[in-house]
């Protein structure tokens, strides 16, 4: 059975967060969440909170044991990129992209 969660919008770049993703992508959760809380990376602590997330949605939605839960998928994708500008010399400006990204973690059961 696959359990998900999804976290929308985070205030990070989806290419400093892949890294992260890659990381753990098909650990066992016990592992994968040991692995992220040493990781000095904001894109970590933004992972391990969506894993925890899932982990308690299997537990109380579907009544799965936290210790059979593998990570099937870490997918992180583009969000919404809020553009702000910055006032430069003689008139002009720069616009800063301030991007966010989709966490969608997938896990499931070693019973296929």
């Amino acid at each position: 059975m696959e359990v998900k969660a999804i976290c929308k919008n985070a205030r990070i770049s989806a290419k400093k967060m892949r890294d992260v993703a890659s990381a753990v992508r098909g650990m066992p959760v016990a592992k994968a969440i040991d692995v992220l809380s040493y990781s000095p990376k904001k894109g970590a602590y933004l992972i391990n909170k969506t894993i925890k997330s899932a982990v308690a949605n299997a537990e109380n939605n579907n009544g799965l044991a936290a210790d059979e839960l593998v990570l099937k998928s870490v997918r992180v994708d583009e969000g919404v990129t809020y553009r702000r500008t910055m006032q430069r010399a003689r008139g002009s400006a720069n616009i800063i992209r301030k991007r966010t990204a989709h966490i969608t973690v997938i896990l499931s059961n070693n019973e296929g």
